[in-house]
């Protein structure tokens, strides 16, 4: 039985690297690169839909596509197939969402990613992530 293994991608380094462990650390795994167009919060948030929220949406998904290619650069430079995925929303709660809700086994993740200064620990993504999955959630550095 192949481990079915969701890694967030966002092209950062750490994102990069927890992509490249898990090929080098599972034996041929079913992957997916997941990339998430984060959507914005707070009070208008909550009256528009999430396309609405997001300037140029369709812009940001093609820049999500762009990032995805380059996992599937690494996959190939493991022999690996890859599959991608680019959705909208809040990382954190789309990431413990595929985990709650599909059939995966674990969660490899990046200690932080583009967004914002690294937390001393865990990016706060990450962090969220490894609090609340219910599923294991290896975390890369």
């Amino acid at each position: 039985m192949n481990d079915r293994i969701l890694v967030p991608y966002d092209g950062s380094p750490p994102s990069e690297k927890a992509l490249e462990y898990t090929f080098e650390m599972f034996t041929d795994p079913e992957v997916t690169a997941l990339y998430v167009v984060p959507t914005p919060e707070g009070y208008w948030a909550a009256f528009e839909d999430s396309e609405d929220r997001i300037p140029n949406v369709d812009e940001a998904r093609e820049r999500g596509r762009e990032i995805l290619t380059e996992a599937e650069s690494i996959a190939s430079d493991h022999d690996a197939t890859l599959d991608t995925e680019v959705v909208l929303g809040k990382p954190n709660r789309i990431i413990v969402d595929r985990a709650e809700h599909e059939d995966y086994d674990t969660i490899v993740i990046g200690s932080h990613g583009r967004e914002g200064v690294s937390r001393v620990l865990l990016g706060s993504v990450a962090e969220t992530v490894v609090s609340r999955a219910p599923i294991p959630v290896l975390v890369v550095r």
